[in-house]
């Protein structure tokens, strides 16, 4: 039995972490902790009263380092940089579901985030946890860079065309659309029902810190010489992600092509659904899952290419993710916990 330890349990993702892992034949989930509300976690989380009879603690390296495997991470950027050393150098395996080992660069995580890295060693010795890419890398992996939301969506839905079209990408536009949650529990005006409720906006326009992380990924698949461009905007609903992916093309290729290289590529992947030609995906069928929905459209006339992609936020872009990467790096079925 893996023993599984959460820091950051009262935020969404720490949450959703907490709640797959509880549901998981090989987890046990033997630390909670959060440093700005302590308690039994069903005060945190009402919804969880006689399924977790866990306390959630201050934090404490030597208490999770006592009591666990596998430690999820689900905390601002900054504080995981700040306990990974010490926690890795007692063999415990990590899952990182912030931002602070996404970006091999220092120089470019101080440009997006505002602040030096602090633990330059690690970040350069971190596994990016997309499971459909870099797989192998997982297994041996003792960090793990969980991907960001939108980078999740917009990578898989780009990898099987960079993979093997890279020569015929002309243009990359990623117009993407998120739920609330995507922004975390902190209290913000911008936030508040009233802002949020019948309304939509777009934010960070070209300026949003998961650009890097896309094209820095793009550009190990094989895209160089092309920078994506990403737009986010803000859904009035509270869980989702659909993301508008406009790829334009230089050569001719129809359809039918490009359908059969997402299917191949996708193939032996659970957790990927390519949809049949036609069908474009919706928020509401993958919430509350671990699946990624992808749909295409082509203007042949134009080479234009529009691929949807759609995810959960909080499962495949964050929670869901974290525990696919757990169960490839334990040697367990992939899928487990998860279906």
């Amino acid at each position: 039995m893996i023993k599984a330890g959460i820091v950051g349990v009262s935020g969404y993702s720490g949450k959703t972490v907490l709640t797959i892992l509880n549901q998981h034949p090989d987890v046990c989930v033997s630390y909670l902790s959060a440093n700005n509300t302590q308690g039994k976690i069903a005060d945190i989380w009402p919804e969880l009263r006689d399924i977790s009879p866990l306390s959630c603690q201050k934090f404490d390296p030597y208490n999770l380092i006592k009591n666990c495997d596998v430690a999820f991470l689900a905390v601002p950027h900054t504080i995981s940089m700040a306990i990974t050393p010490k926690l890795l150098s007692a063999k415990i395996r990590i899952i990182d579901l912030s931002a602070d080992y996404r970006l091999r660069d220092a120089r470019n995580y101080k440009k997006w985030y505002g602040l030096p890295h602090t633990d330059v060693k690690n970040l350069r010795k971190a596994v990016y946890g997309l499971p459909e890419l870099f797989k192998e890398k997982i297994k041996k992996a003792k960090l793990i860079a969980n991907p960001g939301c939108y980078p999740t969506a917009a990578i898989l839905g780009l990898a099987p065309l960079i993979t093997t079209q890279t020569n015929n990408v002309n243009s990359i536009i990623i117009d993407a659309k998120s739920g609330t949650s995507g922004a975390g529990k902190k209290a913000t005006i911008g936030l508040s029902f009233s802002e949020v409720n019948e309304n939509f906006k777009a934010y960070k326009v070209l300026n949003h810190q998961h650009s890097p992380e896309i094209n820095h990924i793009l550009s190990r698949l094989g895209c160089h010489g092309i920078q994506a461009h990403f737009v986010p905007h803000l859904l009035p609903i509270t869980r989702g992600i659909l993301e508008t992916i406009y790829v334009g093309l230089k050569k001719k290729i129809t359809l039918s092509q490009i359908h059969r290289v997402f299917k191949r590529f996708y193939k032996t992947e659970p957790f990927v659904r390519v949809l049949p030609l036609g069908i474009q995906p919706e928020i509401k069928n993958v919430s509350y899952t671990n699946f990624c929905d992808i749909g295409l459209a082509l203007d042949e006339s134009k080479q234009m290419l529009v691929i949807t992609s759609v995810i959960d936020n909080l499962v495949k872009g964050a929670a869901g993710q974290a525990i696919q990467n757990m169960n490839i790096m334990c040697g367990l079925k992939e899928t487990k916990g998860l279906m």
